[in-house]
């Protein structure tokens, strides 16, 4: 409410001295709104004044009946076909125009819908963002299942969502749940739906392998209809904030921890949507005596790849290089996946395993494998040295440059070097590296100074390296240790003269 004062102030204006609407406002600083509620108030509603035409008045008659053919035509679309007849103005105001004249739709009503214990289950995928793992990022995707009666979660994180990872997500929720719901109710996912027309359902074939492992009845909803699984919407919305929001953790399996110990506590402990009264964990417990039974087995959910090995001993997959014994060269294998291990066969002969990487870029090995190949050809063993230099003494690049353009033989400061990472360990060779670069002494001899140097200042001694030959007898070769005792007495001892020795030179005989 204004003063009455104010009210009468604002009508004077308005009628004596024909102000508009907008500078009475600015000048009585007051809202537009409340200048018209006021003239309203007096039954003299303010009008604008000598009101212009529009631009767009001649096309009206034509926008409304093409808006009542197609409803759904946007305005670009429009604003093109009316500037093709003469229309003068810009596209963002007549796309305001547009959304004045547009018919609008009545709101539909939507029935609550109930299900019974065990009975159904939703589950979708939800964006997270990104996530960096070394050199790669990552697309952080949760997998959210929710059983519908009970709205019990259960959430997991994934690097991606490929098929391999959805399988997995349904196998670690129906473990979390120690049963399975009878149906699972699914948007149009490519990973669920592989095709669709009308009524007919194409569904992804590891989806129905999977569903007949756990026999559950996988049901797509109906298009444009996602109110049919506003469970899992509301679940993910829900992951998002109470969850998610704030939260640090060190990597994807720290994460994974968290989300489940939160399912199976602050998520159990809220109150149920449809029964405020009682828990989450509450309703679950009703509801699992109806939930199915776990096989005895769970489905196999491992990655599964035909891949060909090139002209060097590595497979590449998923952004990486796994190692291969060089004898599998040119030849086609088989990759089995997991979150942790990677299995590379030839039929059903294992020939390598590693553990996996999320990274891109990097060279998975097995030492055997390239010593396998170093001992046949010379090259690659001199190649395998600089890279494993690289590798344990990053500087080691710059100080073979440096050793390259003053014509210092790379074979000689290659073996030096390696003798040297065997006797002293990579982090005192990449010391003595680095600060023999910035002597710029870019030779052996610069890199074993340093090197000896600072270990002298650790107090260690220098270490004795013993080289034997390439003979199979001496292989086996083992010096056990002898004791010192007599030594020790040798050197604490002093020389005595013997007790049958006459100290004094005897006279000759005559």
């Amino acid at each position: 409410m204004i003063e009455p004062a104010l009210a009468a102030e604002i009508v004077r204006l308005y009628h004596s001295e024909h102000w508009p609407v907008g500078t009475i406002a600015r000048q009585l600083r007051l809202h537009h709104s409340t200048v018209r509620r006021v003239l309203a108030q007096t039954g003299q509603p303010a009008s604008p004044r000598n009101p212009r035409p529009s631009m767009i008045e001649p096309y009206v008659g034509f926008i409304t009946e093409t808006l009542t053919k197609f409803p759904s035509l946007r305005a670009s679309r429009l604003y093109g076909m009316v500037k093709g007849r003469g229309y003068p103005g810009g596209p963002d105001h007549f796309r305001a125009l547009i959304a004045q004249l547009r018919p609008r739709r009545p709101a539909e009503a939507y029935l609550r819908l109930r299900t019974l214990p065990g009975e159904q289950g939703q589950c979708d995928w939800a964006h997270f963002g990104k996530i960096s793992i070394g050199r790669a990022e990552r697309t952080l995707m949760a997998f959210v299942m929710v059983l519908s009666f009970s709205r019990m979660l259960f959430v997991r994180f994934y690097l991606d969502s490929a098929m391999a990872n959805f399988l997995r997500g349904h196998v670690e929720a129906f473990g979390f749940y120690n049963s399975v719901p009878r149906s699972l109710l699914y948007d149009n996912l490519r990973s669920a739906v592989l095709e669709r027309v009308g009524e007919a359902i194409r569904f992804n074939p590891m989806l129905l392998e999977l569903a007949a492992h756990y026999r559950f009845q996988p049901r797509p909803v109906a298009l444009a209809r996602g109110n049919e699984k506003g469970r899992v919407e509301r679940a993910i919305r829900f992951v998002r904030d109470a969850f998610f929001a704030a939260r640090t953790f060190r990597d994807l399996a720290d994460l994974n921890a968290q989300a489940l110990a939160w399912c199976g506590e602050e998520a159990a402990r809220r109150a149920c949507p449809e029964d405020r009264r009682r828990s989450v964990q509450q309703l679950f417990d009703e509801e699992r005596p109806h939930l199915l039974e776990l096989p005895a087995t769970p489905f196999p959910t491992e990655e599964r790849l035909e891949l060909s090995v090139h002209k060097t001993p590595y497979v590449r997959f998923d952004l990486n290089d796994y190692s291969v014994p060089h004898a599998f060269v040119q030849r086609s294998v088989t990759v089995l996946a997991t979150l942790e291990r990677v299995r590379i066969l030839e039929g059903t002969h294992l020939i390598a395993e590693h553990p996996r990487s999320f990274d891109a870029g990097e060279q998975i090995e097995d030492p055997a494998h390239i010593e396998g190949l170093a001992r046949e050809k010379r090259a690659a063993r001199t190649h395998r040295a600089q890279d494993r230099l690289h590798r344990a003494a990053p500087s080691a690049a710059a100080l073979f440059l440096r050793a390259a353009q003053r014509g210092t033989h790379m074979g000689v400061l290659t073996r030096g070097l390696l003798a040297l990472l065997e006797s002293h360990g990579a982090q005192a060779l990449q010391a003595a590296i680095a600060a023999a670069l910035a002597e710029d002494a870019a030779h052996l001899g610069a890199v074993r100074h340093f090197i000896d140097r600072q270990a002298h200042e650790r107090g260690q001694p220098p270490p004795i390296a013993l080289h034997l030959p390439e003979d199979p007898r001496l292989h086996p070769l083992s010096v056990p240790a002898q004791p010192l005792h007599a030594y020790e007495r040798l050197s604490t001892t002093e020389e005595e003269p013997a007790d049958d020795c006459d100290p004094t030179p005897s006279k000759p005989q005559p």
